[in-house]
């Protein structure tokens, strides 16, 4: 699996969001815009924590399918979408607490 699992995973956790995202700048609803700041948010997020951690997930057994439903999750037009919960619970509040 290897390398086309990690390009599979990273082309849908970009593609369909990024034309999404194109979708939403040119409506007049605000809604959609935030969905997907704050998606990419999150995605920047867990790149980040990616990188740093990237020795340690190598080891984790389907880890690339486990990324795939994380982003799947995290790209839900659902309620208990994870953008939205990851946003609001753990980014959100750090950046406001350490804003100047």
């Amino acid at each position: 699996i290897g390398y086309g699992a990690q390009f599979v995973c990273n082309f849908i956790g970009f593609l369909y969001p990024a034309y999404a995202s194109v979708k939403a700048i040119e409506t007049v609803k605000k809604e959609d815009d935030t969905q997907w700041l704050m998606y990419w948010t999150v995605y920047a997020f867990f790149s980040l924590l990616e990188f740093f951690t990237d020795i340690f997930l190598f080891w984790i057994p389907f880890y690339w399918l486990l990324k795939c439903v994380f982003l799947a999750w995290c790209m839900c037009s659902a309620s208990w979408n994870g953008s939205d919960l990851i946003y609001n619970r753990l980014i959100r509040p750090f950046v406001l607490k350490h804003q100047k």
